[in-house]
């Protein structure tokens, strides 16, 4: 039962003073969670909000790159990728990595280049005539800017640590915010503001109790979806998922033979296939089944040459772009399809595609000598864990059904931002003055100690998250216990009768 002066008489119950403990509990536990993640909640609202409609951000703010007259990019009037190719790497010499024709007519297309020293170039260039637009260093549009400071990469290598144990006590802080919020028999403050006047603290504790209740359920979904990008829960969960044939395509599993390189080290991919491996090319002149031995027994060294490209050199050539091509086109993928190049004599092309529509996602690989299709990856081919991780990601993202999803996501993100300007303000009116305002609790009670077992399983699944807030809430208690001990003693000496004899 919530301690407010309508609730005197429900206190006189024999339930009250256990539920009054219990309140005074989680209320504590809320203000931890809430001085913990606030900045970060913050961060993540206001950035996720924006890249919500990062397609349109970058269209507007990178227009000379990503657009061009659609006279100029009528169909058939394009100019061959090989040409495309040659302007790019006259602007940025360097080794084709990826070729991305335009998504559509108006759009630009972009040729990625690995430099002499190392470095990933995007050149954009006009499909009709060649015409060099510009260029980027990889991941250099303002989307990709609003994606890393929505992961944290800003701070650095800890970054998907700290999204997991943001996200575990930001589930604490919903869970506990939803619990202070219950009615119990209440009205007022609940469903509807008491005052509308911004200078008054029951208008922002009233504002954060309603907006809090509207998106709490949503701002858990966002937390335990944005969990698969995280250091070690996430990728604990894609290696067992995808270990126990859930995550990604069983035709991964087919009789290859396999490179040690990933997908996700040779292109962009989805959750579901970071870990997949990739096929062999098989040059003329050499059985399938050669192959598959050799790769079996090749030293580390001479993987790193074939990935580099640095081995055998008499191999014959490979497909050309154009060639490679014309054969991805007969597969009809979907717009906005990327064609990643061989790495190495043994390399393969990589057609992939990840659209907001879940059941056009496909991956293709193709032998960089004959152009035969050798695995054909669909979303039908996924796993139970890897569809359920992909649909949660894509609604995540505000792709799941266009522009309800974005748009709802939006106002989530808007109401979550107002949330976290209503609690300082908040605290700053409530705090003793000189003090940090820490909910009151008289003692750690079994009620305490109870609670910490019940959430033992929680942060065995998340143990990033469960670290963090087993530690914080053990020295909480530690310091509740001191503070009972502290306060024990000094009533003894009160009440301490004095000593006849007087001072020694």
């Amino acid at each position: 039962m919530a301690e407010t002066p309508a609730s005197s008489a429900a206190e006189s119950s024999p339930a009250a003073p256990r539920a009054g403990g219990l309140y005074r509990l989680l209320w504590r536990w809320h203000f931890y969670a809430g001085l913990l993640v606030w900045p970060f909640v913050l961060l993540l609202s206001l950035t996720g909000g924006l890249y919500l409609f990062h397609d349109t951000v970058d269209t507007w703010w990178h227009r000379d790159l990503l657009t061009v007259p659609e006279v100029s990019a009528t169909p058939g009037s394009e100019m061959s990728p090989e040409h495309l190719l040659a302007a790019a790497q006259q602007a940025v010499p360097g080794r084709l990595l990826h070729w991305n024709p335009p998504e559509a007519p108006g759009r630009s297309a972009r040729i990625d280049l690995l430099t002499p020293q190392g470095q990933r170039v995007w050149v954009y260039l006009d499909p009709a005539d060649g015409r060099v637009l510009g260029q980027l260093p990889e991941r250099g549009t303002l989307g990709w800017t609003l994606r890393h400071l929505h992961s944290l990469k800003i701070i650095g290598p800890w970054a998907r640590a700290l999204i997991e144990i943001a996200a575990g006590w930001t589930g604490l802080l919903v869970l506990s915010g939803l619990y202070l919020w219950w009615p119990r028999g209440r009205r007022q403050g609940v469903w509807s503001l008491r005052r509308w006047h911004p200078g008054q603290r029951v208008f922002w504790r009233d504002l954060h109790a309603v907006g809090g209740a509207a998106v709490g359920g949503v701002l858990l979904f966002l937390a335990l979806t944005g969990m698969p990008w995280s250091g070690v829960w996430g990728a604990w969960v894609n290696q067992w998922a995808n270990g126990a044939n859930w995550g990604y395509p069983a035709g991964l599993r087919v009789q290859l033979p396999m490179s040690g390189q990933r997908l996700a080290e040779h292109a962009e991919t989805n959750w579901s296939l970071t870990q997949a491996r990739l096929p062999l090319s098989s040059p003329p002149g050499e059985h399938a089944a050669h192959l598959a031995g050799q790769a079996a027994t090749q030293t580390a060294d001479d993987k790193h040459k074939n990935d580099n490209g640095d081995g055998d050199n008499t191999q014959p050539p490979q497909l050309g772009l154009d060639a490679i091509w014309r054969r991805v086109q007969a597969l009809h993928l979907a717009p906005g399809l990327s064609l990643s190049a061989p790495a190495g004599p043994r390399g393969v092309w990589t057609a992939s595609v990840y659209p907001p529509d879940l059941d056009r996602q496909r991956v293709v690989h193709l032998d960089a000598y004959s152009g035969d299709v050798l695995l054909d990856m669909r979303w039908s081919d996924y796993g139970v864990a890897g569809r359920w991780m992909e649909w949660g990601i894509n609604v995540h993202l505000g792709q799941e059904w266009g522009w309800a999803n974005r748009w709802g996501l939006l106002l989530v993100c808007a109401v979550v931002a107002l949330l976290c300007l209503a609690a300082p303000l908040m605290w700053w009116w409530r705090r003793p003055a000189g003090q940090l305002g820490v909910p009151r609790l008289a003692g750690a009670s079994p009620l305490y100690w109870r609670m910490l077992v019940w959430l033992l399983p929680a942060c065995l699944l998340f143990p990033l998250a469960g670290g963090a807030l087993l530690a914080v809430l053990l020295l909480d208690a530690g310091l509740l216990s001191w503070a009972e001990h502290r306060e024990r003693h000094r009533e003894r000496q009160r009440v301490a009768p004095a000593d006849p004899r007087g001072p020694h």
